[in-house]
């Protein structure tokens, strides 16, 4: 049998599978540890535009060294594939438990809930918002310990940017100000999601829920929600100011870690003192000089790439109008319509979603298209849109939206409903953009 090896990891059996990499069971042959093994296709990332994404994420998750968050080792990389090593976790989701075991007690709920909060607030300490954390993204060790996982789509803004825009994360644990698309502070709304998680581990179910989106972002905007009878009185307190709509008033993480019901048993994680974090070889572990140039030369001699370098140049110019360039003529925007955007794509995709649920419809994804469905406006007909992701340029997405069923007149009221809420994420010429400044403010002069 041949045994493949990377660096100094013996690489074993798949132990997972996702639309980008594999997982793989390995062995430091040094030391004997079982890690994680991550193999990421160079050229399949290349391709999506996710090297910016997979670079942040990894880049927060060697500087989140917690012991209640999924450690990266180190990463590696060969001229076809990247190699992230996490650490091996066994003992699976805390989703899952919740499903088999219903809820939890009170000890065991109040354990996680301290560890959640201590690893969460490490994260915030380092400038850095998860803004996905729910019980599909915690898992737990051999020894039962919670471990935070899944960057894909955390946060670490520049010094100075207070707000963030980006509406994502999984609508019954977002916080009512993302669903907003106002702005919101991310260490607030990461709170939030902490007190659904705790709701959750102490109920069994979701304290917001609803078949209807529109009930359900209804209900969590103005925190509709009840407390079951066996909650403790300290832990529904707590709830309680948890899950306050109003982020200004909401409870902070320190004051959670003075609340009375959390600090019972409470031992405040030991820290490590780890190593000086590095970063340079991040940006190394992407950059292959000789490869570079053969995807230049490779684009060079392939029609499609031609169009695309072409279309980079147009977009690029000043003062272009997208809707000149994609829609010919005003009947067009009646049955197929575009927008580019520079977010990554597991953004766009995830910002579309909650958006499509927040205006009452069904989404269902798969791979970088989705769908859009639900019941048309007056209440007698099928409506459904489909929606799919393109890289048309380096940093440049398009999204590409059809009328699949419905009125058309029905598909233009969607349409410029669902991009006035997509305003964070589209992407408009830097002409076009001072020229909607102006109108704005003409028509309030009026």
């Amino acid at each position: 049998m041949v045994v493949r090896k990377v660096g100094k990891y013996e690489i074993g059996r798949t132990i997972g599978e996702g639309t980008f990499a594999k997982v793989k069971f390995a062995q430091n042959t040094e030391t004997g540890e079982s890690v994680a093994l991550k193999v990421l296709d160079r050229s399949t990332i290349i391709k999506h535009k996710m090297v910016d994404q997979i670079k942040r994420e990894i880049s927060i998750m060697k500087l989140v060294r917690h012991p209640h968050v999924v450690r990266l080792h180190e990463v590696l990389a060969s001229r076809t594939k990247i190699y992230i090593i996490l650490e091996y976790i066994t003992g699976g989701e805390l989703f899952d438990k919740i499903v088999q075991c219903g809820r939890l007690s009170e000890a065991e709920a109040r354990g996680y809930f301290q560890q959640l909060i201590d690893g969460v607030d490490y994260c915030h300490s380092k400038g850095v918002y998860h803004r996905d954390l729910k019980p599909e993204n915690l898992l737990l060790d051999s020894q039962g310990n919670l471990k935070i996982s899944d960057f894909g789509l955390s946060a670490q803004p520049e010094q100075g940017v207070s707000l963030l825009r980006t509406t994502c994360g999984t609508p019954n644990y977002v916080a009512p100000e993302v669903l907003s698309r106002k702005g919101y502070v991310g260490t607030i709304a990461d709170v939030w999601s902490c007190g659904v998680i705790l709701y959750v581990l102490l109920a069994g179910y979701l304290p917001f829920d609803d078949v209807d989106i529109t009930l359900l972002y209804s209900k969590i905007a103005k925190a509709e929600f009840s407390c079951p009878s066996w909650f403790p009185v300290g832990a529904r307190s707590l709830i309680h100011r948890i899950l306050d709509p109003n982020p200004q008033v909401r409870i902070t993480i320190e004051e959670i870690k003075s609340d009375e019901w959390f600090k019972k048993d409470y031992v405040p994680v030991r820290l490590i003192e780890y190593e000086d974090i590095n970063l340079d070889d991040v940006n190394a572990i992407f950059y292959d000089p000789e490869e570079q140039c053969a995807n230049e030369q490779s684009r060079n001699n392939d029609t499609g790439p031609l169009i695309l370098n072409a279309f980079d140049l147009i977009i690029l110019s000043q003062g272009l109008n997208l809707a000149s360039l994609f829609d010919k003529g005003q009947d067009s925007v009646k049955h197929q319509t575009r927008f580019v955007s520079q977010k990554p794509a597991k953004v766009v995709l995830s910002s579309m979603e909650v958006v499509a649920q927040s205006m009452g419809f069904k989404t269902h994804i798969r791979n970088y298209k989705m769908r859009v469905e639900g019941i048309s406006a007056n209440k007698n007909a099928h409506f459904s849109v489909i929606l799919e992701v393109f890289e048309v340029a380096p940093t440049f997405l398009m999204v590409d939206i059809q009328k699949a069923a419905g009125d058309a007149g029905e598909y233009l009221k969607f349409y410029k409903n669902f991009c006035s809420n997509l305003e964070d994420i589209i992407w408009k010429p830097p002409n076009e953009t001072s020229k909607s400044r102006i109108t704005d403010s003409k028509s309030k002069r009026r």
